[in-house]
């Protein structure tokens, strides 16, 4: 006998030595079982916690959040806290010390009286049928049958229709619990009828610090960098970090490094992103053409490459907005120095035009049949954007400071010459950079009511941005035609240059607010009927006829009569008083069919005489 027990015994052995054990992921290997193991989930534990003390049950659970972020597992762990069973205990309870009577067949979801159906592949009437006949029965083993229902917003109209009686008055035995990635497409007859938990996606250092516990369980070793970027990549996912984990486990052969798990994400190097931000503020595009081609090579994703320049632009942002520690949860040591040196150096205004430029860009790359050449548009647009004033740098010039703008062909400087370029990395957060020769006159700025756009000119004939001028030189000293003294000259240069459009238009169609002949503007006031670019056509016009830099600016509030409307007036007064005349009256008297068609000043006699003697003379 005991020879045939120990034949037995070394059978059974053998047997289970020549069964190897499936391997289970990580992200089923630990999946929370209490509540105590969530990890994220603090307010939702603490409000359920409450309502099992008091015993205020709910009837219906909504569990909706992102995918992996634990809504299928909290259903479960909630079935099994309905069911509770140990010695001493016999109620529904959220403490639950170890394995009660129900808890592992919940668990691994063959429990009798828990059931689980996938909304996705079950979205009949048929299906919630079945569930409203199996309501009515007690449960076989446990305390309270449960309904758990995932993806439940794939459910159609009938079949939620179906269910509304049964979980607005369920039996007092049945508890329903749904969950849903699409809250929206819930009716909200369904949601009413149940407590709704919003599972929050999960922090960056809580995962990091939740990767390196089971990193450490699996006898494995990880950087505290590569944990960081798989929590950022995992993007709040619990199941989406631990998948990633698993696989950086595998690559690695139990290391777990940074360098790897970029490589196995395809993510661009932190550091040479942050290195190809720096060219880019300096207004390097040489450079950062070299840097996004090397990239490339590496084997990153054009489009990857430009959405990691732009987490790169709302580190810095985020840094400069709140400081280094508020800002720096989830950033590397390195990452967090090199976002406060940008941030030291760079102003909002710039950091929020570059963060929209490179959302623009994400898009582009995206659809381009060529993705590589339009992420090189997209740095050659930041690079050559990159020493553009902002508009609060606009403002503050008006004082008689000077704007620099970047000279044709001009090589950037390397970023410890911060004097000698001109990017937005080379010049003081709030000040303007100081030019070589003394500071021009404060430019005068233009702004256009159709749009809210504005124009800044200086004195010396510079632009600033927003003009449409081709030719930003200067406008020849020459002048063939004398400068107009009031607007009533530029209606006449107008005709003399046989503008009938544009003179008609000034006669008619605006009012003058302001004319300064000694500054060159004029104010106008679009009529009814004016078109909207007259104030350009007409600065364009008087640049090219006077040679002179004239600025037009648009008023919201009229100034004077049009000048063809008060001509017309004067005209009328002139007529209606002429018909007055005895003489004219007699002349309509005798011929009632005239009209008087012209009224022309007449020429004093005297001055007949003196202009024939000077000729004559």
């Amino acid at each position: 006998m005991a020879k045939k027990k120990s034949t037995d015994s070394d059978s059974e052995g053998a047997a289970n030595a020549g069964t190897a054990k499936p391997y289970v992921v990580l992200a089923r290997k630990y999946r929370p079982g209490t509540f105590e193991d969530l990890i994220g989930q603090s307010a939702m534990v603490t409000t359920l916690r409450n309502a099992f003390a008091s015993g205020r049950i709910a009837q219906g659970y909504m569990l909706t959040g992102v995918r992996g972020v634990g809504k299928t597992t909290t259903a479960r762990i909630l079935a099994r806290a309905l069911n509770y069973e140990a010695p001493g205990i016999d109620k529904p309870t959220i403490d639950m010390p170890g394995l009660g009577t129900h808890c592992k067949d919940i668990m691994e979801g063959r429990h009798p009286d828990v059931f689980e159906m996938d909304a996705a592949s079950n979205t009949g009437i048929d299906n919630i049928r079945e569930i409203i006949e199996s309501a009515q029965y007690t449960p076989l083993v446990a305390r309270t049958k449960v309904f758990i229902i995932d993806e439940v917003h794939m459910l159609s109209k009938g079949a939620f229709n179906a269910l509304l009686k049964t979980l607005e008055e369920p039996p007092g035995h049945v508890r329903f619990i749904f969950a849903t990635t699409e809250i929206r497409k819930v009716p909200v007859t369904v949601l009413s009828r149940c407590q709704r938990f919003d599972l929050r996606r999960v922090e960056q250092p809580v995962l990091a610090a939740h990767f390196k516990k089971i990193v450490a369980n699996e006898g494995a070793k990880a950087d505290d960098d590569a944990l960081a970027l798989i929590a950022r990549a995992a993007e709040g996912s619990v199941r989406d970090g631990l998948s990633i984990l698993d696989q950086s486990i595998a690559m690695g052969e139990g290391h777990v490094t940074a360098a790897k798990v970029r490589d196995m994400l395809g993510l661009a190097d932190r550091a040479r992103v942050f290195d190809l931000a720096e060219s880019l503020f300096k207004g390097d595009a040489a450079s950062s053409l070299a840097a996004l081609a090397a990239l490339h090579q590496d084997g990153a994703e054009a489009a990857q490459v430009i959405s990691d320049l732009a987490e790169a632009v709302h580190v810095v942002a985020r840094i400069k907005a709140v400081g280094e520690e508020p800002a720096g949860e989830g950033l590397s040591v390195e990452e967090k120095k090199r976002g406060s040196v940008l941030a030291a150096q760079l102003s909002m205004p710039y950091l929020s035009r570059a963060w929209q430029m490179l959302l623009k860009g994400i898009e582009e790359t995206t659809r381009a049949p060529n993705p590589l050449a339009a992420a090189e548009m997209v740095l050659i647009r930041l690079a050559y954007t990159a020493d553009l004033p902002t508009p609060d740098d606009l403002i503050r010039t008006l004082g008689g400071g000077a704007i620099s703008s970047r000279a044709a062909g001009q090589a950037p400087a390397r970023i410890e010459t911060r004097a000698e370029t001109r990017g937005p990395l080379n010049a003081a957060p709030d000040t303007a950079a100081p030019t070589a020769s003394a500071a021009p006159a404060a430019p005068r700025v233009v702004q256009h009511d159709d749009d809210d756009r504005f124009d800044v000119l200086d004195d010396s004939g510079g632009e600033f941005g927003g003009l449409e001028d081709d030719d930003a030189g200067p406008i020849p000293a020459a002048r063939a035609t004398p400068d107009p003294r009031s607007f009533a000259d530029v209606l006449a240069l107008a005709g003399q240059k046989r503008d009938a459009k544009l003179k008609i238009h000034l006669e008619d169609h605006v009012s003058l607010v302001k004319f300064d002949a000694g500054s060159g503007s004029i104010d106008l006031f679009l009529l009814p009927g004016a078109p909207p670019e007259i104030a350009n056509e007409l600065r364009e016009k008087l640049n090219a006829w006077t040679g002179k830099r004239w600025m037009v600016m648009l008023s919201k509030a009229a100034g004077a009569p049009a000048i063809g409307a008060v001509r017309r007036e004067k005209e009328a007064a002139e007529r209606e008083a002429l018909m007055a005349h005895p003489a004219v009256r007699a002349v309509l008297a005798v011929f009632p069919d005239a009209k008087i068609a012209d009224i022309r000043k007449l020429i004093p006699a005297a001055d007949v005489s003196n202009d024939d003697e000077s000729a004559t003379g």
